[in-house]
């Protein structure tokens, strides 16, 4: 009987000690998590935004309108590209 109850004392002995260095493990890896969460959110927010698109003379927009008009001619390019294109030179004007 002393056997017995002595492999139960130690046997609930490294129970309680293998849940709490699990539960330790846990609490660091929820910590690397907020980290990581937070270093992400600090990456997102410190992004420079694009730069918008600089103003074109109707000189240079008429001459990329005809380089595209060519390419287009060529089939270089599609309808719809040409068309895309087309719409941003006229927007930058």
């Amino acid at each position: 009987m002393p056997f017995l109850l002595r492999a139960a004392i130690v046997g609930g002995g490294a129970y309680a000690v293998g849940k709490r260095v699990q539960g330790g493990r846990d609490q660091n890896a929820a910590q690397d998590q907020q980290i990581n969460d937070l270093q992400q959110q600090q990456q997102a927010q410190a992004a420079p935004a694009p730069a918008a698109a600089a103003p074109v003379s109707a000189e240079d927009g008429m001459a990329k309108l005809t380089q595209l008009k060519a390419l287009l001619d060529q089939g270089v390019l599609t309808q719809a590209e040409f068309d895309m294109q087309k719409s941003k030179i006229l927007a930058t004007m």
